[in-house]
Order: structure tokens, then C-alpha cells, then sequence
């Protein structure tokens, strides 16, 4: 008897090992990736959850011990394909998933930084990128890591392997369309944006079966175009001509290019949209919806549940398309289902994300002289109208405007974090203007479509970037440091009361979240643009980031970019730990 029950147990001993081998060979599900915030040992989703409030639990490394951060090893990316890195890796099951410059994915084991595989997209010659050849990051279900590609596909590869499952045209990328965001994965589909709003693209949310590549939905972001669920008409994107005006909407831009994140208690996906096209805004007046907006898209369905545009008409490439980030609070002894954004133009919003309704917007950076606020009864901004670019008369420009902050903006796609113990919400932030005018403009497929011409200007001799700590609840900032060069990288927040974030002088640094100190920064060698991450792994809490100078500053960033031309290109990914 006891002979069979010990044979018993050995065998439901085995039989336990096998299940649970099997399911970490199928890979992490759905409902894996919505609970990646409360998860220690893997990191599944662009943001740690769906939500991308990039805080962990972990406090392993925390204030007293990280000055001790060392080295655990650095990868390279190998080859002569360098630029901007701005990937944040994903971590799961001892391998370490990273996008790199060109449309790359790699995959390095977790433990000794050794390459287990890499996928190179095959570009074709004629794409159309408007802010380098970055990629952003890729997502994790089953057997699959999956991405996006410069010329508009996106691509399903075996996460073993490296060996494409499927691979998908999202758009023409000869009309200027192409993707560089972390897609998102709800309820076993993956859901994208496109970008290519100075090309007169139209912007789009989409969701795919993550099994097959199969479009189950599509929600246009310009008012007047048609939606479609499971392949038949799904009501059109707001009312045709409301806010635009003649056939301007059918190259309306509103490109959905950062990604977006997902809420599960109200089932809304929010997307903000980037620029209407051109930028020139006195050749299309009205608000031009949805430009420059959040979109809450209910995930079953592709219908866009409520919007709340951050720059109407807007006339200075401010975008909306800046991560929003849902969260708890009370306010006013209220508590409150909220959303927070640090929008392109200088302003730091919070919204009932229920309904879309304003309830604040506080300025984050040193000067906006294109609204001097916002209306709280009405949501709109207070335009100061003479700091608006004046209209062009034939063949000659019209006036120059001085603005601040710049189009790449008060904060660009670099990611904040929200931390659950401080409250406080860290946003890495530029404080900088432009010259700015417009031009005649005509739209052509495949060509810039701008109609407006711009010189970046520092306006501080002290900074441009700026890591601040905002208090959603009273708008105020907490604390700030300020960085010579730009702030160009993503942020992480920890329980160990940390804040990470990286600078392009080549340095990941730590912070105490409550106060600000510097505590521990490392060189890696070239400039840090990515999003930094941690988890556990035997017993130890790893911390990770990419390190490689590129991104939209060195390309469109004038007299700024002249002032770091010297930033040593890289490609690598570091990691992290305490020394034992």
C-alpha cells in the first residue's frame, strides 16, 4: 500500500512537472498579460500591464542598496546598424526579447546575455520613416513574439525560434505609412496603430486575431471614414465634414503611432492620434477630429465610446498622441476612475477615463506661449491667437511665431510612470521652442505634407530635459531634475521608492521617487532613448534598458541637435543587478 501511494505521488509528482513545462512551452495567455502588473518574475507587456503605469512591486533594489548596481552583462546588437534604440524589453522564461533599429528582434538569454536568435524584416528600399528607423518594443502571447515593421507590416514570429508564423501588410507604406510602436494584446488580439501623419496618412486602430493575423476590427481616427467589424461596415469615424472641411479628411494624418493601453474594468482601449495633416492648420479650419485626441475604443466592438482633444485646430505639430494612463484617486474626497496624459503641448491632463470627461490640465513644462490654460467648464484651451503660425499669402511664407514648447514637444513618445505608493506621476519632459511658419502645401501621394517650416531653439542655458513629478490630484510639481540634453527615454517606478530613466549623455540613472536625489547612474556607452524594466529571476531583482543615441531629436532637432552631435551611436542591451 505504501509502495502504490509513494508511486502515486511520484507520479502526480511528474505529471505536475510535465503540466507545468507544458504550459510554459505554450506561453503566457491573455489573462496572463492582464495581470503582468502584480507579476514579479516576467516582464509581458509594454508598460509592466496593460494599463502602462510602469511600476513593479519589486523592492529588492530599493534607496538603501542601489548605489551598489552593477553590471550583470550587456548584449550587443552587432552589425553596422546602429540609430535609436528605443525598445523596452520583454522577459519571459529565461530569455529577454528586445526590437532594435531597422525593424530587428532578438532574443538573449536572460541569465548570461547570450544570443539565442535574431529576425531581420526584409525593408524594402522606399520607406518613408518621418523620426528615424526606431522600433519601440514587441508583444508576448503563446508561442508567439510579435512586432511591427518600418514598412507597415506587422510579423508573428515562433518566440523559440525566430521563425515567422505569419506576417501581415497593415498599410501601403508608398503612401508614407509605416510602425514602430509595442503592439497590444486584449482578449487574444493584437492591437495596432499605423504611423505616417506628415505623409497625409490615415490613422487607424486595428485588431487582429493573434492565432492568425486576421483583422477582426478597424476604427479610423479621422472623422468621415468608414469602420469595419469582422469584414462588414461598423458605422463611420464621427460625422463626415463636421470639423473638416471638403475632401481634407480623406488625408487627414491623426496616426495612431505610439500604441495604446487598455483599461478592463470600463473595456476601453485608449489611443491617442497624432497631427492633422498638413501641418499648415489655415488650409483646414475647423477642430479636425479626431487629431490631436485620446480615442476610448471599446475593445470588442472597434467603436470609439468617447474622445477628448487635447489641441483642437491644432496649428504647431503638438500631436495627442502621448500615452494616457489610467488610474485610481481621490479627488476632492472623491474617489474617482481617472486617466492621466503629459500631452505634446506643455499640458499634463486628467480625465474621467468612464466617460472622457475633463476634469483638469496643469502646465509640466517652463512655458506654453500658444494657450496661457485651460478652460475648466468647456476643456478647451485659452489660445493666445497671435502665437498661432500665420497663413501664407501665394508663394510666401507667413508670419513666424515663436512657440513653446517645440513640436517634438513638452513631452514626446517617451513613456511616464505612475507610481501606486507616491501617487505621483514622473514625466520626462524638454522644456525648449521653435520659430515656426507656414508654407503652400499640396497633397501628393508619398510626400511630405507639411506646409510649414520650424527651427528648434533651447530656451534655458541651465537644461532642456527634465524628469518631473507631478501630483495628479493638485496639478502641482513635486520635484524636478534637470539634464543638460533632452530626455528622450523612457521611466520606470519601483516599491523600493525608485525612479529610473535614462539620458542621452550615455547614463541610466536612479532616483528617490518622494524627493528627487540622484542616487546611482551608469555609463553604457551611447546614448539612453529606451524604456527601462526590472523583474526577479533566481532570487535576485534584475533591472534592464537599451542603450543607443538616436530618435527624432538628432534628426529634426536644429540648433539642439548640433549641441549633442558628438553622442557616440550604440546598440545594446544592459543589464543590471545587486553584486551578492
Amino acid at each position: 500500500m505504501k509502495g502504490t501511494m509513494k508511486r502515486s505521488l511520484v507520479g502526480l509528482a511528474l505529471l505536475g512537472t510535465a503540466m507545468s513545462t507544458a504550459a510554459l512551452a505554450e506561453g503566457p495567455t491573455s489573462a496572463d498579460l492582464m495581470n503582468d502588473a502584480e507579476t514579479t518574475g516576467d516582464v509581458l507587456t509594454y508598460g509592466l500591464g496593460p494599463q502602462a503605469q510602469r511600476f513593479s512591486p519589486l523592492d529588492k533594489v530599493n534607496t538603501g542598496n542601489v548605489a551598489r548596481l552593477v553590471p550583470a552583462f550587456a548584449s550587443s546588437l552587432g552589425g553596422e546598424k546602429q540609430r535609436g534604440q528605443e525598445s523596452q524589453p520583454i522577459v519571459y522564461d529565461g530569455t529577454i526579447y528586445v526590437t532594435g533599429s531597422y525593424s530587428r528582434l532578438y532574443a538573449f538569454d536572460a541569465r548570461t546575455g547570450e544570443k539565442k536568435w535574431q529576425y531581420d524584416a526584409r525593408l524594402p528600399d522606399g520607406i518613408m520613416p518621418c523620426c528615424d528607423v526606431v522600433n519601440r518594443g514587441a508583444a508576448i502571447h503563446g508561442d508567439k513574439i510579435i512586432f511591427a515593421t518600418l514598412d507597415a507590416h506587422i510579423v508573428a514570429l515562433n518566440r523559440n525560434t525566430g521563425k515567422v508564423i505569419w506576417n501581415k501588410t497593415m498599410a501601403d507604406y508608398r503612401a508614407g505609412y509605416s510602425a514602430t510602436a509595442a503592439p497590444l494584446i486584449v482578449k487574444n488580439m493584437v492591437i495596432t496603430g499605423n504611423s505616417g501623419g506628415e505623409f497625409g496618412v490615415v490613422g487607424a486602430v486595428t485588431a487582429r486575431d493573434v492565432d492568425t493575423g486576421e483583422v477582426i476590427w478597424e476604427r479610423p481616427t479621422v472623422e468621415g471614414h468608414m469602420g469595419t467589424l469582422r469584414g462588414k461596415p461598423n458605422g463611420i469615424s464621427g460625422k463626415t465634414n463636421a470639423s473638416w472641411t471638403g475632401d481634407l479628411w480623406k488625408t487627414g494624418g491623426a496616426a495612431t503611432w505610439l500604441g495604446g493601453t487598455y483599461d478592463p474594468g470600463t473595456n476601453l482601449v485608449y489611443f491617442g492620434t497624432g497631427n492633422p495633416a498638413p501641418w499648415n492648420s489655415h488650409l483646414r479650419p475647423g477642430d479636425n477630429l479626431y487629431s490631436s485626441s485620446t480615442v476610448a475604443i471599446d475593445a470588442d466592438t472597434g467603436v470609439i465610446k468617447w474622445s477628448y482633444q487635447t489641441t483642437p485646430h491644432d496649428g504647431w505639430d503638438f500631436d495627442g498622441v502621448n500615452e494616457f494612463i489610467p488610474f485610481d484617486a481621490t479627488i476632492g474626497g472623491k474617489p474617482m476612475k481617472l486617466g492621466a496624459k503629459a500631452d505634446r503641448n506643455g499640458y499634463f491632463f486628467v480625465l474621467d477615463r468612464t466617460n472622457g470627461k475633463f476634469i483638469s490640465a496643469n502646465r509640466f513644462v517652463a512655458e506654453t506661449t500658444w494657450a496661457n490654460g485651460f478652460n475648466p467648464k468647456t476643456g478647451r484651451p485659452n489660445y493666445v491667437a497671435d502665437n498661432r503660425p500665420g497663413a501664407p499669402s501665394g508663394t510666401e511664407k507667413g508670419k513666424v511665431v515663436f512657440s513653446a514648447p517645440s513640436f517634438l514637444g513638452g513631452k514626446n513618445w517617451m513613456p511616464m510612470a505612475y507610481s501606486k505608493d507616491t501617487g505621483l506621476f514622473y514625466i520626462p519632459s524638454n522644456d525648449w521652442g521653435m520659430d515656426i511658419w507656414n508654407e503652400p502645401i499640396a497633397y501628393k501621394k508619398g510626400a511630405a505634407y507639411l506646409g510649414a517650416g520650424f527651427t528648434i531653439k533651447p530656451t534655458h542655458e541651465d537644461h532642456i530635459g527634465a524628469l518631473r513629478a507631478m501630483d495628479p490630484a493638485t496639478g502641482k510639481i513635486v520635484w524636478e531634475y534637470k539634464n543638460k540634453a533632452p530626455l528622450w527615454g523612457g521611466v520606470l517606478t519601483t516599491r523600493g521608492n525608485l525612479v529610473f530613466t535614462g539620458t542621452p549623455e550615455g547614463y541610466l540613472k536612479a532616483f528617490d521617487a518622494k524627493t528627487g536625489q540622484e542616487l546611482w547612474k551608469f555609463q553604457t556607452g551611447s546614448g539612453v532613448v529606451g524604456s527601462p524594466v526590472t523583474w526577479e529571476q533566481d532570487g535576485e531583482q534584475y533591472v534592464a534598458v537599451m542603450s543607443g543615441w538616436g530618435g527624432a531629436v538628432p534628426l529634426w532637432g536644429g540648433e539642439v541637435a548640433k549641441t549633442f552631435k558628438e553622442i557616440s551611436q550604440g546598440g545594446s542591451l544592459w543589464v543590471f543587478k545587486l553584486p551578492k
